[in-house]
């Protein structure tokens, strides 16, 4: 294992990916965002562009405004639980997951993918996850995933939401609590007082996130994935807001080699699972040359860590405001893993 060597960003960086910030509202991508950028053991920068929504005026977002950070759930939640069961031995790695849930009599094909698998989308599983097709059942929500044929062998990636809906399951089954009370205990241990699951209430502090059909009232407060909220907004995959600063409180715990969850993610940033050229998936993140590990959310969310720089960067917008949100913020985002790259 290398040791760290602290890079700190430079101004130019600063600049860099202030402009850019700047640039993303200009042209439409979002109404705004804050980016949280910081080395380990220096308080962190935060850079502001823009307002929060039309909603709200001329209010500009700050490091205490509160994004749905949508898929980042993943890497902020359900990633840190497991590790902390796995280290409980409540949870095995290498078991399957109907294990860890209810007892299912018969045959329940994606209940036999593994733990790891759901934790490196390789399990097989179907990737359209549509909860609504599971209205009026009479089957609880655990037995029905269980039970669908998977999609695939067993070993490619693939990026499936329903794994981790498994996971969330799991959890709040061999821990006997709910997945939010879980989630808050462990956010108040690393003092992340504003990461809570939804809903949470409207305000000049919260981001809205889509109108989704004209004239309708706009997302706000509560999870914008639509199986999520099916879920009262709280599952494994997605529903978790969280503000800039908190994001950095937790990037730092993470990259912080005296941390509880540092040796995890050592472990959980070693590549299991090719995505494309040059990228892997670990265990929940993305590992990128350069020894950068991230994650993204699809509301305009994303935190990357750089282990051996002591680097980490998040970006919070809404940028789904405006709708689909990739393609709008892609600039920022190839950005943003460039910088916190460079040495």
């Amino acid at each position: 294992m290398k040791p760290m060597t602290l890079v700190p960003f430079t101004s130019d960086d600063t600049a860099r990916l202030a402009e850019a910030l700047d640039q993303a509202v200009a042209d439409g991508a979002t109404p705004g965002g804050v980016i949280a950028l910081g080395t380990l053991g220096d308080a962190p920068r935060f850079l502001k562009a823009g307002r929060i929504a039309d909603e709200l005026g001329d209010t500009a977002p700050g490091p205490d405004t509160v994004y749905d950070i949508a898929s980042l759930t993943k890497v902020v939640a359900t990633w840190p639980l497991v590790c902390q069961a796995l280290d409980a031995e409540v949870l095995s790695r290498t078991a399957p997951v109907r294990d860890f849930l209810p007892a299912i009599d018969g045959p329940a094909p994606s209940g036999e993918a593994t733990i790891e698998q759901l934790l490196t989308h390789t399990a097989g599983l179907k990737a359209s996850t549509r909860l609504d097709h599971y209205r009026g059942a009479d089957r609880p929500l655990h037995e029905l995933l269980c039970r669908e044929p998977l999609e695939a062998e067993p070993g490619t990636h693939r990026y499936i939401n329903r794994g981790y809906i498994l996971l969330g399951l799991a959890l709040a089954h061999v821990h006997g609590r709910p997945l939010d009370e879980l989630g808050r205990a462990l956010w108040d241990d690393l003092g992340m007082t504003s990461t809570t699951y939804g809903p949470v209430a409207r305000g000049p502090q919260v981001a809205p996130t889509e109108r989704r059909i004209p004239g309708a009232p706009r997302i706000w407060g509560t999870a914008h994935d639509d199986n999520a909220a099916l879920l009262g907004g709280v599952a494994g995959h997605a529903g978790t807001f969280s503000t800039a600063r908190d994001l950095a409180r937790y990037a730092e715990y993470l990259i912080d080699p005296a941390s509880r969850l540092h040796g995890w993610l050592r472990a959980s940033t070693l590549p299991f699972a090719p995505i494309e050229p040059g990228l892997d998936r670990g265990l929940s993140w993305i590992v990128a040359p350069g020894g950068v590990d991230y994650h993204h959310g699809f509301t305009g969310t994303s935190l990357y860590l750089a282990r051996a720089t002591g680097r980490y960067l998040a970006v919070c917008t809404n940028a789904v405001y405006y709708g689909e949100a990739r393609k709008k913020i892609a600039p920022l985002r190839a950005l943003a893993l460039k910088t916190i790259t460079a040495t």
